[in-house]
């Protein structure tokens, strides 16, 4: 399990049966005993997910604030049924229609980048923890005023689409601590869909993803359209990036072209079929964003994805090097690729990098929340730095972020 009350993957358990397991493939899945063993590995995945759920319910009813501490002013739209806890908030259920909240969320200070503290019991401490301070619900008709109180002198905003197995106090608090150790300078967009947060409910996830990108479209829409807001950045995590290149392709057949105000599409350990990404970027055609892919190919996560989907490899774990990714994209150009491969933060399943790694978090505060593309030279070369582990004083060494323009050939 996870130190204090930290949030981001799976747990220890899960990371050493996929590892002993391998990559699930295909071919090898069609053998008895290899599916056997899969199956046991996403039984324990579900079962260590489960020994290290702790985390108390309620987390989002709100506390007092207290000086000392950050914290993060975002607008929450979501397609979840309301829950009857007001410390939860939203179900993982369908709504009728979309909700609006905002949120405000306090963030201790003296803590790690890309780390959640979250209370062992409620309420929290905001001196130590992750905390709602404020939370009202907002008319649809209240967005346009938010957006101009909130987006500041960039009139920016960042919108997140969190990803599979994410309760809603989850996508709450990562969200917080991305923006927040991001150093966004822009209004913080929260869309959640109604994600079970089971493991075992993937394709009910899926569906419900499907169920939502409309909406989605519509809140970009409503973005897009507000004098307030200059510029719309997104960034999708896992099962999230369907839901969000869907509503931006709705969006392009629809209106003859993406708002220029999109400026960027950043999919994160995107959970696609790279073939039908592939059509979905065709579909937007020229008139489209940017688009930013953070991928690792020790991403555990997307490696039971595929043995679930019976596919072949996500689009979050492809190798950028290969010939037959690079074919795929062959003639799309602004597609940039990030790979983290050679990164290791968080816990061992590897499938929150974009948002544990502090130079991943760096590029996304730093560049693509600036509407800019990253290229080799933004990212660090290796490089030596003293840390801490436990008591004791351990060398630490920075792995190298490999970029890699997808259209390019080799």
């Amino acid at each position: 399990m996870r130190g204090r009350g930290q949030v981001g993957g799976g747990a220890s358990r899960a990371g050493t049966c996929l590892a002993a397991g391998g990559a699930p493939r295909a071919d090898r899945g069609l053998r008895n005993g290899h599916v056997a063993l899969s199956w046991l590995c996403l039984l324990v995945l579900a079962i260590g997910l489960g020994a290290c759920a702790s985390t108390p319910r309620g987390l989002l009813r709100p506390v007092a604030a207290a000086p000392g501490t950050d914290s993060v002013n975002m607008l929450a739209a979501t397609t979840r049924a309301p829950s009857p806890d007001p410390g939860v908030l939203y179900s993982g259920e369908r709504g009728e229609g979309v909700s609006f909240s905002n949120i405000v969320v306090s963030i201790p200070r003296n803590r790690e980048v890309g780390t959640i503290q979250l209370p062992r019991s409620v309420p929290g401490d905001p001196a130590t923890d992750f905390v709602v301070t404020a939370s009202k619900l907002l008319p649809k008709s209240g967005l346009a005023e938010w957006f101009r109180s909130t987006s500041g002198r960039a009139k920016r905003v960042f919108v997140f689409v969190h990803g599979f197995n994410t309760p809603f106090d989850r996508a709450v608090f990562r969200f917080a601590q991305l923006a927040h150790d991001a150093d966004a300078d822009a209004a913080p967009v929260l869309f959640s869909w109604p994600s079970r947060g089971y493991l075992l409910d993937y394709s009910r996830d899926f569906d419900n993803a499907s169920y939502s990108r409309s909406d989605l479209a519509d809140l970009l829409r409503v973005a897009a359209s507000s004098p307030s807001v200059r510029e719309i950045v997104i960034l999708a995590h896992s099962m999230g990036s369907w839901p969000a290149v869907e509503a931006v392709r709705q969006i392009a057949l629809k209106d003859g072209g993406v708002p220029r105000k999109i400026s960027n599409l950043v999919l994160a350990s995107p959970d696609l079929d790279v073939g039908v990404f592939r059509r979905q970027v065709e579909d937007m055609g020229p008139k489209r964003p940017q688009i930013t892919l953070f991928t690792a190919q020790h991403d555990r996560a997307l490696q039971l994805s595929r043995f679930i989907s019976r596919g072949a490899t996500r689009l979050g774990g492809i190798d950028p090097t290969q010939e037959e990714y690079r074919a795929q994209f062959a003639g799309l150009s602004g597609i940039t690729v990030i790979d983290l491969s050679a990164v290791n933060a968080g816990d061992r399943i590897n499938h929150d990098l974009f948002a544990a790694s502090p130079d991943a978090v760096r590029l996304i505060g730093d560049r693509l929340l600036q509407g800019q593309v990253v290229t080799d030279f933004d990212v660090p070369v290796p490089l030596a730095a003293a840390g801490a582990l436990g008591s004791a004083a351990t060398l630490l060494v920075t792995a190298p972020i490999r970029v890699f323009d997808a259209a390019a050939t080799p």
